[in-house]
């Protein structure tokens, strides 16, 4: 089987992400491409990302292919049903409902709410190889897990997740 070129890959319709950074000190935005550790660059309008993350994406793919790091290929919106069976403990279950009926939502849109608030958490620990608060255009440094800083994401509002954890909180300590 062929080797892929660098051409193959930028063929391939990988995931660009777009943010905004409403960091006072630096506005801006940030774009990544989710299915690549590290390949993101921040610019000061919407309008200059395309290039950037096109300079980026390019960048990141050359510095694999030179290194022989893994390329990670697209991850496809129909692979996956928007449904997934979840077991739990009922005690578990009984909080969530009674959580959601005080909150007037259903149990799907506060789990929902509580799964997409926990993973923009987990998100927000994107590697940063310039300086705190932004990420880089791109640097072999920008490849490694453990390069630096975390790309701020939006605060979380208070949501019916955040109140249901601080009944679990209090809970437990019964």
């Amino acid at each position: 089987m062929k080797a892929k070129t660098i051409e193959d890959y930028l063929d391939l319709p990988y995931t660009i992400e777009v943010i905004r950074d409403n960091n006072k000190d630096d506005p801006g935005w940030v774009a990544r491409v989710k299915e690549l550790p590290g390949c993101m660059t921040q610019g000061d309008t919407f309008e200059e990302l395309g290039e950037m993350i096109a300079d980026a994406l390019r960048g990141w793919l050359e510095i694999a292919l030179e290194d022989g790091i893994p390329i990670p290929e697209p991850r496809f919106a129909e692979e996956y049903s928007g449904k997934f069976v979840v077991r739990l403990p009922r005690s578990l279950h009984r909080e969530l409902v009674e959580t959601a009926e005080r909150e007037g939502v259903s149990l799907n849109a506060l789990i929902s709410a509580a799964l997409a608030k926990t993973v923009g958490e987990m998100s927000a620990k994107v590697v940063n190889a310039s300086k705190p608060g932004l990420p880089p255009n791109l640097t072999r440094a920008g490849l490694d897990e453990n390069a630096g800083q975390a790309v701020p994401y939006p605060p979380a509002s208070q949501t019916a997740h955040s109140m249901a954890e601080g009944k679990a909180k209090a809970s437990r300590k019964t």
